[in-house]
């Protein structure tokens, strides 16, 4: 009888206990808001800001409701103006273009490599073409490009680097935390990343004056002294009638929930970084399948995996997933015609009117990519791996 997956891809590891004993205290004292604290008292907000700048080495961070929210916030701060050009990815996820068209901004896509991050080439002729001075960098799926060569092309031309750090929470280029080599650094804590508070967000910069209009356009009310992370005062002088309130705070329950998770992210790096190990080896050397190589500069967290199946056909791919779905396995293809649930690619995104990517579409027309959550064992992702192996040789 053939194998069979019985876990989800999709369940998470429940919330610590000392995380839901922190979320009970903020319920019974009842002061959810960032700004509202009894005297002399920091916040949870606060705190987890004070925290996460500790722990990616920034001089600055604000905690926001999403990570899209605080994608749009960076392009705010950075003073993105409607119909202005701002570069990304072509291989990331809808809400990454979504908040450059937020601004009334104009997505332009950068073709994708096949080990699945950005084309520097192309990204030197798009700036060349476009005169664009923001590009915002999308680690998708956790890979990181060569960021040193990046940063000279960007640096250059006189581009400001976001980093979208979605997936790469806990990762590393050359011995840099993601997110600290552009100007911005984004992070999300929704579910499925690497800290779950449901939605929430996080933003890092040593830029004092982006900072401060970061945290006047998340809604400061002017109590931005309330802060632990924020720019002195003095950077905010001339700014408070200037910039506006989109607010888009981070409340005190979810910054509860997340502070203890930020402690254990180390030790569950390494947890998912064995799972991610345990799918490679169960696939390599499968005929067909083209694995991801990670360059030695990469301290990555594999929290997904993603393999290629280049050349073939769509039926046949189609037939493999199929198969590996009767057998519990759920994989997501990023080459299909259209959209299924959170797998969508940037020919899909009318709205940004893109142009044909004849590199990106190639890869991503084999392109399979499934969730590794923590709730899975090493011998989960050996069995899953046998699976996925037996269907494609059948295949």
């Amino acid at each position: 009888m053939s194998e069979r997956f019985t876990g989800s891809f999709t369940q998470q590891e429940p919330v610590p206990e000392d995380a839901i004993e922190a979320a009970v205290a903020v319920l019974r004292h009842g002061r959810l808001h960032r700004y509202n604290l009894a005297p002399g008292e920091t916040g949870e907000v606060a705190a987890l800001e004070q925290e996460f700048a500790a722990f990616t080495g920034a001089r600055h961070c604000l905690a926001v409701a999403s990570g899209g929210y605080a994608l749009a916030c960076a392009l705010r701060a950075l003073q993105v103006e409607p119909g202005e050009a701002v570069l990304t990815n072509a291989f990331t996820l809808a809400p990454v273009p979504g908040a450059i068209a937020s601004l009334g901004a104009r997505p332009v896509f950068v073709e994708t490599t096949e080990a699945l991050t950005i084309d520097l080439d192309h990204l030197e002729r798009r700036i060349e073409q476009t005169d664009a001075r923001v590009l915002m960098l999308s680690h998708m799926r956790g890979h990181i490009c060569d960021m040193g060569r990046l940063m000279e092309i960007c640096d250059a031309a006189g581009v400001a680097v976001i980093e979208d750090c979605a997936h790469t929470m806990g990762a590393a280029w050359d011995g840099v935390p993601s997110g600290r080599h552009g100007v911005i650094g984004c992070y999300s804590t929704q579910t499925y990343k690497h800290l779950n508070s449901g939605e929430g967000g996080l933003i890092v910069s040593d830029d004092a004056g982006l900072m401060a209009r970061a945290v006047l356009l998340s809604g400061s009310y002017m109590l931005y002294d309330r802060h632990r992370a924020a720019p002195p005062a003095q950077a905010f002088a001339g700014l408070v009638a200037e910039v506006p309130n989109v607010s888009g705070r981070m409340d005190n329950l979810r910054a509860a929930i997340l502070r203890p998770q930020l402690a254990r992210l180390p030790a569950q790096v390494v947890r998912w970084n064995r799972l991610y190990r345990a799918m490679e080896a169960g696939l390599a050397d499968t005929p067909g399948v083209g694995l991801i190589a990670r360059p030695a500069a990469e301290a990555f967290v594999g929290s997904s995996f993603q393999f290629l199946l280049p050349g073939w056909p769509a039926s046949r791919i189609e037939g493999v997933l199929e198969r590996c779905a009767a057998r519990g396995v759920e994989l997501k293809w990023f080459g299909a015609a259209r959209p299924r649930g959170f797998t969508s690619r940037y020919a899909h995104w009318a709205w940004a009117a893109p142009e044909p990517l004849p590199r990106t579409d190639l890869v991503l027309a084999g392109l399979i990519d499934m969730r590794l959550p923590l709730t899975f064992s090493e011998a989960d992702c050996s069995l899953i791996a046998r699976i996925i192996r037996e269907e494609i040789i059948a295949g």
